[in-house]
């Protein structure tokens, strides 16, 4: 059992998957700080809000109380998301994309989008077939 778990932690994969989530909480904060901080009041002056965080709805509820829900967080979150979302994609993986291409072409690597990717099953298979009519 702790061999299987030394094996799965000193993977590659884990490993990367480890920074990237480190990396990315650091981005959500900075990326949080400047919709909050710009975002967030300029679309707030835009619809005259003056705050989006202030963009409310409030519904009387069944018992004569209010329900409030909060729309322009709920906006904000998705701004967060999206601009987190833009900035990862432009800042590490365009790039990184563009960097495998430009070394699968240096190494003479072709690109072959017409060949699907076989599965363990189908090459194992097609193997079994090609050893079957070989001896026959």
């Amino acid at each position: 059992m702790i061999k299987g778990f030394k094996e799965f932690i000193t993977r590659g994969n884990v490993i990367d998957l480890a920074v990237a989530v480190v990396i990315g909480a650091a981005f959500s904060a900075i990326i949080g700080k400047i919709v909050d901080g710009f975002i967030t009041p300029l679309i707030g002056v835009l619809f005259q809000l003056g705050d989006l965080n202030k963009w409310v709805w409030v519904v009387p509820t069944l018992s004569g109380g209010k329900a409030t829900f909060m729309l322009g967080a709920i906006i904000g979150a998705i701004i967060n998301f999206l601009a987190v979302a833009l900035i990862v994609y432009f800042v590490f993986v365009y790039p990184m994309n563009r960097f495998k291409e430009r070394q699968a072409a240096k190494a003479g690597v072709p690109e072959s989008d017409d060949e699907p990717v076989l599965t363990e099953q189908q090459l194992l298979t097609q193997i079994r077939d090609l050893l079957e009519k070989q001896n026959s």
